[in-house]
Formats: C-alpha cells, structure tokens, sequence
C-alpha cells in the first residue's frame, strides 16, 4: 500500500527521477515536448511566464506574458500558441513578441483559460475555469484558423485533456469534482459527441485522499497517465479507467505530465509551490520544480497548432 501523503521525498533511482535544474517556477504546468527543436515548454500561471529548457545544452529561457498563461501549444507555422487569460496569442520564441489571435471569449474579470492541447488536425482544444471554485463556470473552446467557438461542457475546473490514440476519443477532468470524462470524437468534423464517465475519485479529504485529476497525457499504448494534484502522484490509467500503474513523486501538487526526449520515454511533469504550506516545502523541496523520469512505454509526438 502506497502512503498518499509522502512525508519525504522518495527517490527511485531506477526511475532516474530528478528535477530539472533551475526550473523551480511558483505554478508549473502545461509542459510540451518541441519535436523539431527537441526541447521542453512549459509555464508558469502565477509567475506570468513561459519557460524553454534543452536537455542537451542545459540552456533556459523565458519569457514574460501579460497575464496568467493556462496552456501552450507549438505551431505548425513557427512559434508558440499561448492561451491566456486575456485571449490567445502566438510568442515569437525568437523576437520574444506576442502576436494576438483571439481575445479571451468570457469575462476574465472571473474567468481564465486552464488546460488544453491540439488535436491532429491542428485544432486547440482549451478548457476555462471559475476563480471562484464553487461557480461551474468553466467549459471547454475550440480554435479552429483563428477562430474560437465554445463546446459547451460545464466544469468547475477545466483539465485533463487528451485523445485516445485512434483520436475518437476525447478525454476532459473537473478537477474539482474529482472526475475524468471521455466523449465520443469526430476527427475530421472536430465534433463532440456523447460523455461517459471515465474515472470518478474519492473527494473525501482523509488520509486515504488520493488527489484529483489535473493535466494528462496518452502514451503509445493508449494509456492515460493523470497527474493527482494534491496527491502526490501520477497515475497510469488503462481506456477502461483502471489503474495499471502509480508513481509517487517528491511534490504534494503534480500538475500534468508530458513525454519528451529523443525517444519519448522521458516523462516530464510540471509541479506547484505557489500557496502551499510551508511544512509541506520543507519536506517536499522539488515542489515547483519540473520533475524528469524515464519510463518504458513512449509517449506520443503533441500535435501542433494549424493557423
């Protein structure tokens, strides 16, 4: 039996597990593999960031955004598509200037873009969430060519989105209701068709808690590897829902994992220091650091953005 609540950091060397070094942001999430440039994406919320590491030269960059960052996608045309909380824009990585598509389609006095990505046919499927976590204001948007139309599917917390490997599949979190969707998709249409209930945890904040779903990622035999935020783990879910594997990390708030390397079998996942408590902190140091491990099903290539 696994303890949910990780006094210690706990190592597994065989896992090669380690932080990245000086990648400690206040709210890490997000993380994407660059295929062409082999290089690792991901941002800080709180922080108003976008962060870029090469494994290879250990070189760190980033850059500042206007307001809070929810999601990153890299674009077919150059670049890198960022939904934020003001609208959605594209960050010339090498000029460092910000170029807006979309203005943000709600009111962001109350309302930020979360989690996303894209799907094959270069679609940025985004998710929003309410500030005030008991309102389910958010729902789930699709940009299609500069164009964002809303989908609808009420949630508290937008998160967790993914596709199954043969892309019919759609998989979308409430984080805050504890809970995993998957719906019927049409690639070709981009239409969203009838939800099930993929995988529903315990909310009931005891010493058995497990987390609740954050950011996800499919790996190259259709499993669903979960972040559990406040959990203290990843977990690998099988299309069925039932978990094949679990890894405990060294931070209480994972917060999506991704997979990179030349390979694909290195998994990224971005964590959260931002407003924990301080005990937490101390005993969990990588808190807000990316963690890497090497696992031994790859992942798949993320889909860019087609403008």
């Amino acid at each position: 039996m696994m303890h949910h609540h990780l006094k210690k950091p706990t190592f597994m060397p065989a896992n090669d597990l380690q932080a990245l070094p000086n990648s400690r942001v206040l709210l890490g999430e997000s993380p994407l593999w660059h295929p062409q440039e082999q290089a690792l994406y991901w941002i800080d919320i709180a922080g108003l960031a976008v962060h870029r590491f090469d494994p290879v030269s250990k070189n760190h960059r980033s850059w500042s955004v206007p307001s809070e960052p929810g999601c990153i996608a890299w674009c077919a045309d150059g670049g890198l598509l960022v939904a934020m909380r003001a609208g959605i824009s594209i960050l010339d990585t090498e000029k460092g200037s910000l170029h807006p598509v979309v203005d943000a389609p709600y009111d962001p006095a109350r309302i930020r873009f979360n989690d996303g990505r894209c799907d094959a046919a270069g679609r940025l499927w985004v998710g929003t969430l309410s500030d005030d976590r008991s309102l389910a204001l958010g729902a789930l948007y699709c940009l299609e060519r500069g164009v964002i139309k809303k989908v609808g599917n009420p949630v508290t917390v937008s998160n967790g989105l993914a596709f199954s490997l043969d892309g019919r599949t759609l998989y979308h979190a409430d984080t805050t209701a504890h809970r995993i969707s998957a719906f019927t998709f049409d690639q070709g249409s981009g239409g969203l068709g009838e939800g099930r209930l993929f995988r529903q945890f315990s909310d009931i904040k005891d010493d058995q808690y497990g987390g609740r779903p954050d950011g996800a990622s499919v790996d190259s035999e259709n499993a669903y590897w979960c972040a559990m935020y406040e959990g203290g783990k990843l977990l690998r879910l099988s299309p069925d829902g039932s978990t094949l594997d679990e890894v405990p990390l060294p931070a209480r708030c994972p917060t999506m994992p991704a997979f990179g390397g030349r390979d694909l079998r290195t998994l990224y996942v971005t964590t959260v220091r931002n407003k924990r408590p301080g005990e937490e902190l101390r005993d969990l140091p990588l808190s807000g650091c990316v963690l890497s491990l090497r696992v031994d099903v790859p992942g798949i290539t993320e889909h860019p953005y087609r403008a």
